[in-house]
């Protein structure tokens, strides 16, 4: 039995991956390299939005650029706070994290 809890386990860790990948506002699900107009169409204007920087990106070619990079906060919603990041226009992360 216990080798089947850790096969389990094993089988549904690339599912967890994948849920941190997606961020749902209402109905709507966004997911990572969606773009900003994306998000604020289907999530509306966010609590706070900073722009952070920028960040040096290599392409596939070898070619270097520079990327705005920004993060955005919604909430909070039920205690938690979510915070998106942006680089390019895209977002790259969602995080969590429960409101003080």
């Amino acid at each position: 039995m216990r080798k089947f809890s850790c096969l389990l386990t094993l089988l549904c860790l690339p599912l967890m991956a994948e849920a941190s990948s997606t961020y749902r506002c209402g109905s709507a699900l966004v997911s990572k390299t969606a773009p900003t107009a994306e998000v604020l169409n289907k999530c509306g204007e966010p609590s706070s939005r900073d722009f952070v920087g920028y960040k040096e990106v290599v392409d596939s070619y070898g070619f270097r650029n520079e990327v705005s990079v920004e993060e955005w906060v919604y909430g909070p919603k039920s205690g938690m706070y979510h915070f998106l990041r942006f680089e390019g226009g895209r977002l790259t992360e969602v995080r969590s994290k429960r409101g003080s």
